[in-house]
């Protein structure tokens, strides 16, 4: 939050021009012929994401296989609820964006969760939120980011390489004959991993999407019970993560020059769609979804809830800072339409969390 709101402030301020030089500063990394030259946000957004995801596939794969999603009593509720919170805000962004076709590729920016934001917001009320509440939470989004991997696979990609998929497909074939051979070392797997980054990058599939395989591909059971590659990846990652690349994300994303904005700037149809997508699509397909379904009896309500506590949580969910804003920068080319994401993203996040949190903090009193 504080380095989205520094960029906020530099975009903002005399030092714009600093602001955008640097995002567009040139780098590049060649071995002979072979060279990737991009600007430092294309590094961020391709690169360091990638990280970001790779950690994201750790964590979906430790909790489908001993975690909270392990069970199919356990993935039901929040896999209906996910799947619900991310149709319904995809469908009001395209009804309030139907008169604007060029526009309706941004349909799945409202549609994610950002699972740090959220868990954090949660957190402040501390040990008064019930742990059946903070698991329905992660649950719902650890689905949502998965959902999210397969959106941007399937309708985020450039034109496509066949020779680079190709490569890609024995990278991935690779990690997986070292997985099933048992090797344990985590050195080969990333070394196969850079490879399968690079083949990735080239293909025109989105290169973050390199990080779920590796991720996936990490074996989770170790020589003895503490020693899990998955387990010990994962911690070692989560800190770099969370207090490096998404503080970088945000910062080289989150920059919206506000010269110009009026009150009718936020009711245009691409922020409007994002933030309504976010605040009210998120809260009526979860709430709705998980309703539904206890009153059908098909599920069972999370131990120790309360309506209010549910309604509460699906608030949340419609903070969509990290993913969305991501997801915007695959839907659009055009800095207007960028600057038009980050707002919609902002606003429609800002009210979720403010709602979410003045709703849990009546609901567990």
């Amino acid at each position: 939050m504080a380095a989205a709101a520094l960029a906020l402030l530099a975009n903002n301020s005399p030092l714009a021009s600093w602001y955008d030089a640097l995002l567009d500063t040139p780098a590049s990394v060649r071995i002979g012929t072979l060279g990737i030259d991009k600007p430092l946000l294309l590094w961020i957004n391709d690169g360091l994401m990638a990280v970001f995801f790779l950690l994201v596939g750790l964590e979906i794969k430790r909790e489908m296989l001993e975690g909270n999603l392990s069970r199919p009593g356990q993935i039901l509720l929040p896999a209906l609820a996910a799947v619900a919170g991310m149709v319904v805000p995809a469908a009001v962004f395209v009804w309030i964006n139907r008169d604007d076709p060029a526009v309706l590729a941004g349909w799945a920016i409202p549609s994610a969760t950002d699972i740090a934001f959220a868990l954090g917001v949660l957190s402040l009320l501390g040990s008064r939120v019930r742990v059946s509440l903070k698991v329905l939470l992660t649950a719902i989004a650890v689905l949502d980011d998965l959902g999210a991997i397969v959106v941007i696979a399937t309708f985020y990609t450039a034109d496509l390489s066949t020779a680079s998929l190709v490569l890609a497909a024995i990278a991935i074939a690779g990690l997986a004959l070292l997985n099933r051979a048992g090797v344990r070392h985590l050195g080969p797997y990333v070394l196969v991993g850079l490879f399968l980054w690079t083949c990735v990058l080239k293909s025109g599939v989105h290169a973050t999407l390199a990080g779920v395989a590796l991720g996936l591909s990490i074996p989770l059971r170790g020589d003895t019970a503490e020693s899990s590659p998955l387990v010990q990846l994962e911690h070692a990652l989560h800190s770099w993560v969370a207090f490096g690349i998404l503080p970088v994300f945000a910062f080289a994303n989150a920059g919206v020059s506000f010269a110009g904005i009026g009150p009718e700037r936020l009711v245009a149809a691409v922020p409007l769609g994002v933030a309504l997508g976010l605040f009210l699509g998120k809260q009526i397909g979860i709430f709705g979804a998980i309703y539904a379904l206890v009153k059908l009896r098909v599920t069972e309500m999370p131990a120790g809830a309360t309506w209010p506590m549910i309604y509460g949580i699906s608030l949340l969910c419609g903070i969509g800072f990290t993913m969305s804003l991501f997801i915007g920068t695959l839907a659009y080319d055009s800095a207007a339409h960028a600057a038009d994401v980050r707002l919609g993203v902002i606003v429609g996040s800002l009210l979720s969390a403010a709602a979410g949190y003045l709703v849990l903090s009546r609901a567990v009193r």
